[in-house]
């Protein structure tokens, strides 16, 4: 019985920490998000960490991320800046495979 235990200890440890990962590669991600829209919006430093932080909130708005495409979407065609939904998506998921392998890597 005590190697079931262990055997279910394992696994709960295991998604425990796939849900960390998950979670610090998503807000690297809307970082790096950030810093990408900033620099296609102009921004200068003080308004491209505003611009993080208002992704990271709406990050928070429902499970997914389409909140946060919303949210992209909303800004580029507030400032008229040229982004098709797809290339906004493409970018979102390049930059999530970026963060989790920062995450993984600890930097």
């Amino acid at each position: 019985m005590s190697s079931f235990n262990e055997r279910e200890q394992s696994i709960e440890a295991k998604f425990a920490h796939d849900e960390n990962l998950r979670f610090k590669a998503t807000a690297r991600r809307n970082k790096l998000l950030g810093q990408w829209a900033a620099g296609l919006l102009g921004l200068d430093a003080t308004a491209a960490a505003d611009l993080v932080t208002r992704i990271i909130r709406a990050d928070f708005e429902e499970q997914g991320d389409e909140d946060v495409f919303r949210f992209l979407r909303a800004e580029f065609d507030k400032h008229k800046v040229e982004q098709l939904d797809h290339q906004i998506r493409h970018t979102m998921e390049e930059l999530l495979a970026e963060a989790v392998n920062q995450v993984q890597a600890g930097s």
